[in-house]
């Protein structure tokens, strides 16, 4: 099943929902609609319990070259104005938090989510993969935290994100640097755990990638994504009574009898999420 945003292209194909930036002409430039329309579509494929999996890549050659700055001044009239005032300035505050929560919906969705990178991935293309779980790249991907070359802090997450994936170091680079890292850079630093030759085959493993999620049991699954969002930040100690917690919540299951009796009669288990 396919559905048409104003921004983005979304496929449900058995439990794979491909969720595409879908504005090619523009190089899939992040203008309004990309961040109004992604809450709901995140919503949508955390209720569905037919998804397991969502997979994030772009239309044409680029996943995106990150927001429109142009096409945003609707969005962010105190930047649209350049008012000056400190009520402006409250103003264009309380404007970042709903960009804030257009990645983070990204992050708080239940099902495990695989960004491809290919072609340009910049400025808030990379915040959108930093909220994602998995990053896999085609040789041609051209990376960049941009910020930095056209005057703003990045305020959407990567600063804050970015650092669990790569490291304090590798990040400050980036961010102080707005430097271009190319695919095999971006897996030396962790950044990406595969690199492909092409667009085709990146979609293609990035399937792959989700099928094999997709037959695991989606509660441990899901509750594996929480327990490590969870734990960022947190001790030790924090993160075990958490868990401890959050077992007993799925335990015990449907699925983990179906576990069982697969194991019995040496087949592979079909889980149901139950």
């Amino acid at each position: 099943m396919t559905t048409n945003y104003k921004f983005y292209k979304v496929e449900k194909k058995e439990a794979v929902a491909w969720v595409f930036l879908n504005r090619p002409e523009k190089k899939n430039a992040m203008g309004p609609d990309a961040w109004t329309e992604i809450i709901p579509i995140f919503a949508d494929i955390d209720r569905d319990d037919d998804i397991r999996v969502a997979v994030i890549a772009g239309e044409g050659k680029d996943l995106s070259t990150g927001i429109d700055l142009m096409g945003m001044a609707p969005m962010i009239p105190t930047m649209k104005n350049w008012d000056m005032s400190a009520k402006g300035k409250v103003r264009l505050f309380h404007d970042i938090f709903p960009l804030q929560d257009a990645m983070t919906c990204v992050e708080k969705c239940s099902k495990p989510v695989i960004c491809c990178f290919h072609g340009y991935c910049i400025g808030a293309a990379l915040d959108l993969a930093s909220a994602c779980d998995i990053r896999l790249a085609s040789e041609d991907a051209k990376i960049s935290l941009r910020e930095a070359a056209v005057s703003i802090i990045a305020d959407v997450g990567v600063l804050q994100r970015l650092p669990h994936i790569v490291g304090q170091g590798v990040t400050r680079e980036l961010a102080f640097t707005a430097k271009f890292i190319d695919a095999k850079r971006a897996k030396e630093v962790n950044l990406v755990n595969e690199v492909y030759p092409d667009r085709e085959a990146l979609l293609k493993g990035a399937q792959d990638l989700a099928d094999e999620i997709a037959k695991m049991a989606p509660l441990a699954v899901q509750g594996a994504k929480e327990v490590l969002n969870f734990c960022r930040g947190k001790s030790i100690a924090d993160g075990l009574e958490y868990v401890a917690a959050r077992s007993a919540m799925i335990l015990p299951s449907e699925d983990l009898a179906e576990t069982m009796t697969g194991f019995m009669e040496k087949r592979t288990p079909v889980y149901k999420g139950n």
